[in-house]
């Protein structure tokens, strides 16, 4: 067996693993609320970074300034809960006209 396979097959276990932890614990073990808030603000941490990095950084350098623009127009409009595809849409046009006109 390569490691591909190796590692592969071992995350998935550990996946599964972890699925089947949640149902076995459900109500043996109780989680404080604090841990609850940390836990919850902690995702949020984590998806804030992943749209921060994912936004500003294109292969190892700043991606400039049309892509920071989509998402601005993608987070006022989701913001007024405008429809999805709405939503989609004016980012995406609003990064490409930005990148027509030479802004990058």
């Amino acid at each position: 067996m390569n490691e591909v396979v190796t590692v592969t097959l071992a995350l998935a276990v550990g996946t599964y693993a972890f699925r089947l932890v949640g149902p076995a614990l459900h109500g043996r073990v109780t989680v404080p609320p604090r841990v609850q808030e940390l836990a919850s603000a902690g995702a949020v941490v984590l998806l804030v970074a992943l749209l921060a990095t994912g936004t500003l950084t294109e292969s190892g350098g700043f991606a400039g300034w049309a892509r920071p623009a989509g998402v601005l127009v993608a987070a006022a409009l989701a913001w007024r809960r405008a429809p999805f595809a709405t939503v989609v849409l004016a980012a995406a046009t609003t990064t490409a006209l930005l990148r027509l006109t030479g802004t990058r």
